[in-house]
């Protein structure tokens, strides 16, 4: 292959995989995994180990985002195992942290981010430190370490610089919610509402719904309910209609909270008693439970 050639073939590869990233940011799953199988089946045609394992990366992030991930774990650390392309260890580092984050294996989820931040400032791509210190940050966040996770999260927004992107948009509702259980309200509604903005001009669906969930719980602990309830009905109506299911219980919970705090209990124990119905079938008790106890003190909408 002539080197003209081989420049066509990777500036392919590369519209591929950005097609495949940008359905995956628009929480269109299915469309980015069909995407990513299309660059698979070119690397394989082409014989380009660096490639095939690229491209086999990016359809397990695909895969793990839509919950089907469990499958490419083991192909994910044989990249690891060989440590041939650093772009390819990355990325499988990165995508098996992702993994156990969303399985909440938090501890396993750290040690593979940590990878993925190594492997990042050996290729030294700002955009990809700046993703490492964000899932460093998350998997903090979930275990509630507040004050660590705050600063990976502002490293991240350092590198990032001024783009207009979902993934700075991103970042800054992660610092956003952050500051709230900081108790740095006034900053806290800048960063969230900056990264609403940013996340309403693109296609990143998803996580405007995290952001509006972030919103609503902003608007409970400052006590202006009737905007947790416009937030936390957005979110619930997004989360319904993508089917995310824990999005959904926890849109529940804070819409019942802002409910109840608002004096309307009829409105608060139906939105619990439907929290209970479709996931604690078992604990009748719970409606009753949830309109006498803080429940923000019991939820952390980042674990």
């Amino acid at each position: 292959m002539s080197s003209m050639e081989a420049e066509r073939t990777a500036a392919l590869f590369e519209e591929i995989r950005a097609r495949g990233q940008k359905a995956i940011d628009a929480g269109l799953l299915e469309e980015a995994v069909g995407i990513l199988q299309t660059a698979i089946d070119l690397a394989v045609q082409e014989g380009d180990a660096r490639q095939i394992d690229l491209t086999r990366c990016n359809y397990a992030a695909a895969m793990v985002e839509m919950g089907s991930g469990a499958s490419e774990i083991s192909s994910l650390r044989e990249v690891l195992v060989r440590n041939g392309d650093p772009a390819s260890c990355r990325l499988a580092a990165y995508t098996i942290a992702r993994y156990y984050e969303l399985t909440k294996n938090y501890k396993k989820a750290l040690f593979y981010a940590r990878i993925a931040m190594d492997r990042s400032r050996l290729i030294g791509r700002r955009d990809w430190l700046a993703s490492s210190h964000n899932l460093i940050a998350n998997t903090l966040m979930a275990e509630s370490f507040v004050e660590p996770a705050c600063e990976e999260y502002e490293r991240a927004l350092r590198l990032m610089g001024d783009e207009l992107s979902p993934n700075r948009a991103k970042i800054i509702s992660n610092l956003g919610y952050c500051r709230v259980l900081q108790g740095r309200y006034v900053e806290a509604y800048r960063l969230l509402y900056e990264g609403l903005r940013l996340l309403r001009s693109t296609t990143a669906r998803w996580h405007e719904m995290i952001t509006r969930l972030d919103l609503c719980f902003a608007h409970l602990e400052t006590g202006r309910y009737r905007l947790a309830q416009r937030q936390g009905s957005a979110a619930l109506a997004m989360a319904e209609s993508i089917g995310d299911v824990e999005s959904i219980k926890n849109a529940l919970y804070l819409l019942g909270e802002a409910a109840n705090l608002s004096g309307d209990v009829e409105t608060a124990t139906a939105y619990f008693h439907r929290l209970q119905k479709e996931f604690f079938p078992t604990a009748d008790y719970l409606p009753t439970f949830l309109l006498a106890v803080n429940i923000r003190k019991l939820v952390n909408l980042h674990a």
